[in-house]
């Protein structure tokens, strides 16, 4: 009999401890729920913005072609009327106050222009050629102020033609310099749209959850204006609401 009874309070005893840590395992299973939904909860109330950041810059380089043409009724006589041209192009330029070191000429296009046409009409001349010569400064200022008495090269014969591929181009380069301090007025303006949508929440704005940095784009502020330019930057931001 006492045998018996010892085997069953044993038993009792291994079904009491398998109780206890069936509880503990609830409690414990119970606590890592509770911490899950409230981290489920957490990272389901975020609030995802745009921040917008732009400034005006002034260009610090441009290019200035000066396209001309010359004809000619030999090949000898055609490149002799290109480095007329060419020196009055350049003792203007020099002129003006620009740099040896800043202009380069580009080999010229010679044509036959009767070896095109039909019939008996015949150009004038048999030869012509197109020719470019270029200013590369950071005078940007000083090209603006002389693109205006570039005309009186016409009154020594030169032959100035304007097209789409030869126009003066504006450009800004110092963008490295300017994009961290452009992030940072992105970023800026993102939180500043999430405190908005926190208000409305009634929430307050927490960490950053994620960040996209969008392109740099860099625009002429207008047709008349090129040498101006328009920098503009669009951050993507996820913040956390508490």
């Amino acid at each position: 009999m006492l045998t018996g009874f010892g085997m069953k309070a044993n038993g009792n005893g291994q079904a009491a401890l398998l109780g206890g840590l069936i509880a503990l395992g609830l409690i414990w299973g119970g606590s890592y729920l509770k911490d899950a939904v409230q981290i489920w909860k957490q990272s389901d109330r975020v609030v995802s913005v745009k921040g917008l950041a732009e400034r005006e810059v002034q260009a610090d380089l441009v290019l200035w072609p000066l396209s001309f043409s010359v004809s000619a009724d030999s090949l000898e006589s055609l490149y002799t009327a290109i480095d007329k041209d060419r020196n009055n192009i350049t003792g203007f330029l020099l002129q003006q106050g620009f740099e040896q070191s800043e202009l380069s000429f580009s080999a010229p296009v010679v044509n036959d222009v009767w070896a095109n046409q039909y019939g008996q009409q015949r150009a004038p001349q048999r030869y012509r050629a197109d020719a470019v010569l270029l200013v590369r400064s950071h005078k940007v200022a000083l090209v603006k102020n002389a693109q205006p008495a570039v005309a009186g090269l016409v009154s020594q014969g030169v032959l100035l033609t304007q097209n789409y591929e030869h126009k003066t181009q504006y450009i800004f380069t110092g963008l490295n310099d300017i994009k961290p301090d452009m992030i940072a007025d992105a970023t800026a303006n993102a939180r500043e749209a999430a405190r908005q949508f926190a208000s409305d929440a009634d929430a307050q704005v927490g960490g950053i959850r994620s960040a996209q940095q969008g392109y740099f784009s860099i625009t002429d502020l207008d047709s008349y204006t090129p040498e101006i330019k328009k920098i503009r930057v669009v951050t993507s931001v996820e913040y956390l609401l508490e």
